[in-house]
Formats: structure tokens, C-alpha cells, sequence
């Protein structure tokens, strides 16, 4: 049986909420803990928790942009990006469901990590370093895995699915 529109009107809701609230608590604590205090490292040094405070976008790229360029595209083209997404993503029909959650996960992150923009004079908090060995990620928040996460997840999506359109009893319609 089918899921209602309604449920899955929630249960996107949820993950938008979900998403925004988990990475909004987890900057608020590091901000309050980590602040001025060395790296805490766990797993043999695999995962580190460091406080950042990025003013670029993702691995810092745009970080040396002159100060009064930044706040243009770091918060109205990124604003600009997630207003029309959400116009495009409140009536997507013909998407597929699990296409839909994946495009509202990348949505939240963004919006999130937009937060951070307007509350903390452009910058956004960073605090998780995962590694192994010399490898090892940028610093990152929750907002960049779900952003990270929804995108893998819809490129597996869009390449295991052998048909140009959804399927029907996939497809979010009204």
C-alpha cells in the first residue's frame, strides 16, 4: 500500500527539521566546548574533533575572497539557489519519492550551513576531521554530510533506475 501524500509530507518535514536541528545542537556545542581547546582525537587518531570557524564554502574555496565579494556569494547566490530549489521541490511532480528525500536532505544542509552564514558574520562552524593513515576530509559539520549523503544517495538512485520516468506506484504526484 501506498503511503498518503500527507505521511510523506511529514515524513520529509522530518528529515528537513531532523537535519537543520542535529547540526544546529552539534555547531552550538562545539562552539561551547571547543572553543580555544586542542583537537580531541578518538580511534587511534581516525576521527578528530577540532573547532573551525569556515568563511568559504566547501574546503574553504572562496576563503580569500575579498570581504565585501564573500557575503554575495556565499549568502545571496546560496540563498538564491535554495529559494528556488524549494519553489521546484514543493510541487515535484513526476520525482520519485526516495528522489524527493534525497533533494530535501541536500536542501537542509544547505539551509543550514545558510544559518550559520547570517548568525555568525559569514562563517560557518566546522568541527569533525575523519582519516585514516595521511588521508584524511576537510573539516565538516552535519550539514555537509547530509549534504554529502543526499547527493550520493541520489546519484545512486538516478543510476540504478533503467527507465527515463518514475515508475507509477514510486512517483510523487498530487
Amino acid at each position: 500500500m501506498k503511503p498518503s501524500r500527507i505521511v510523506r509530507s511529514l515524513l520529509l518535514a522530518g528529515v528537513v527539521v531532523s537535519t537543520i536541528g542535529c547540526d544546529q545542537a552539534t555547531k552550538h556545542l562545539a562552539r561551547a566546548h571547543l572553543a580555544g581547546s586542542p583537537p580531541l582525537s578518538f580511534l587511534g587518531g581516525s576521527v578528530r574533533i577540532a573547532l573551525a570557524q569556515n568563511e568559504g564554502g566547501f574546503l574553504s574555496i572562496g576563503s580569500s575572497l575579498p570581504p565585501g565579494v564573500r557575503p554575495g556569494v556565499f549568502l545571496l547566490s546560496v540563498g538564491a539557489v535554495l529559494l528556488l530549489a524549494a519553489v521546484y521541490l514543493v510541487r515535484p511532480v513526476g520525482l520519485r519519492f526516495s528522489a524527493l528525500l534525497c533533494a530535501w536532505l541536500i536542501w537542509a544542509g544547505g539551509l543550514s550551513n545558510l544559518l550559520d552564514r547570517v548568525l555568525f558574520e559569514g562563517r560557518v562552524t566546522d568541527f569533525m576531521i575523519v582519516g585514516l593513515g595521511p588521508l584524511h576530509t576537510g573539516v565538516f559539520n552535519v550539514a555537509d554530510v547530509a549534504i554529502v549523503a543526499g547527493s550520493v544517495f541520489l546519484a545512486v538512485a538516478a543510476w540504478g533506475d533503467q527507465s527515463d520516468r518514475p515508475r507509477e506506484d514510486d512517483a510523487y504526484t498530487e
